[in-house]
């Protein structure tokens, strides 16, 4: 099991500067990083960085809130596709996962999926603001539409991945949808364990050190 096959190694703070991202690049280089994760101003950037490299590119849309339109999103998505992304985390709508409107979620995570073709998309459930009815509601939906991955979290809300909801999610995609944890998956043990529970890929900044030391280590995602 290569561990480094696993991360996606991200910078997403509204501070990040494109010598940061650069750094990033590099360390997907390195490492052989299954991709990096960015916001979308900084997908062109980081197809220069990765040129005849075979990391891969994910960006994150309607981050980190989820609250935009459905147009903006699909947009947002068509953008970073065109732009040198092959892989989009997007975030739901929260509010509407909270005020029990899923049909109009499943509707936006089908829009998405389809509007970027056969590139991957995975769906961000922020879980830390979702009582276990609407996570299990919002992984029905994603299977519904026809996502590609289900993950936990931005990382930049009041919590990250849970063993729980890994597990939650789990049981109810089954093999429908792949797993993605991010939020707190800063040290080698965490890391492993949700691997062995199924999860195919974590969001993570802490990746080099993941694959350098083994240790727990500070990180902003």
């Amino acid at each position: 099991m290569e561990l480094n096959r696993f991360i996606d190694h991200t910078v997403l703070k509204a501070t990040t500067s494109v010598e940061e991202i650069k750094k990033l690049c590099s360390e997907a280089k390195e490492f052989n990083f299954y991709s990096v994760c960015v916001n979308g101003c900084y997908v062109p950037l980081a197809k220069q960085e990765l040129e005849n490299s075979k990391v891969k590119i994910a960006a994150v849309i309607g981050f980190p809130l989820g609250a935009m339109t459905k147009e903006a999103k699909i947009f947002e998505a068509k953008e970073c596709i065109a732009n040198g992304a092959s892989e989009i985390d997007m975030v739901i709508n929260v509010g509407f996962v909270k005020s029990g409107m899923m049909a109009e979620v499943e509707e936006e995570i089908r829009a998405i999926k389809e509007a970027i073709g056969n590139n991957v998309l995975k769906v961000i459930f922020e879980t830390c603001y979702l009582t276990d009815e609407e996570k299990i509601a919002v992984a029905k939906a994603c299977v519904n539409a026809k996502a590609d991955f289900v993950k936990t979290s931005t990382g930049f809300g009041t919590g990250g991945a849970t063993y729980e909801d890994v597990q939650l999610m789990k049981d109810i995609v089954k093999d429908n949808c792949q797993i993605k944890a991010s939020g707190g998956v800063r040290d080698f043990e965490t890391a492993m364990k949700y691997i062995e529970m199924g999860v195919t890929r974590l969001g993570t900044s802490s990746g080099v050190q993941l694959m350098t030391t083994g240790k727990s280590v500070e990180g902003e995602y």
